[in-house]
């Protein structure tokens, strides 16, 4: 890689890490040390075909998808066990719901299993349509629509406090809930 390419590289990695890593955290359930290796893993593949990528992020995303994919398709998969983790510091408290909503959230997309969590992703924080997510898991619509539609269960199934703690959830319920008792009087 010459100067000019290696200086492309490094300021693409300052200005889109940030937002690589959230996608990648999400993928690895939340887990912000195996989102970092996946990030990582495709930031080195993207600096060896840097001087032939057209579109650095798409191509970057497309190699975290990739190697997502292929880690929940390992017939054993490779996990550390964590026994505790250290306290984060130099942040201040988030005293908004927000703090624990993300927290909710996280804890039940961990519970998921690996291919539900990537399907959820893909579909909600990466916002691609029905068809680029079967592209690429290499699935049919239906199969990603039926695993959208199982994965959205269990994650109520994990996390029924989501749908109290949301911001939606107040929108989505109706006014006044009419019994069959009160409808007949």
């Amino acid at each position: 890689m010459d100067a000019e390419a290696q200086e492309s590289f490094r300021e693409f990695v300052a200005n889109r890490s940030s937002a690589l890593l959230k996608t990648a955290v999400l993928l690895s359930g939340g887990d912000r040390h195996a989102g970092e290796d996946l990030l990582q893993n495709a930031l080195i593949k993207a600096a060896g075909r840097w001087h032939r990528i057209d579109e650095p992020e798409a191509y970057v995303r497309q190699v975290l998808y990739r190697q997502q994919v292929s880690r929940w398709r390992l017939k054993w998969p490779r996990r550390e066990l964590s026994v505790a983790e250290p306290p984060e510091t130099g942040t201040a408290p988030d005293t908004s719901g927000a703090a624990e909503l993300r927290l909710v959230m996280r804890g039940a997309l961990a519970r998921l299993t690996a291919r539900q969590r990537t399907v959820l992703v893909l579909r909600y924080f990466e916002d691609l349509p029905e068809g680029e997510v079967a592209r690429i898991l290499g699935c049919s619509v239906g199969t990603v629509r039926s695993a959208t539609h199982r994965s959205l269960a269990r994650l109520r199934a994990l996390a029924p406090e989501l749908a109290v703690l949301g911001p939606a959830a107040d929108e989505q319920r109706p006014a006044r809930d009419y019994s069959p008792v009160e409808v007949r009087q």
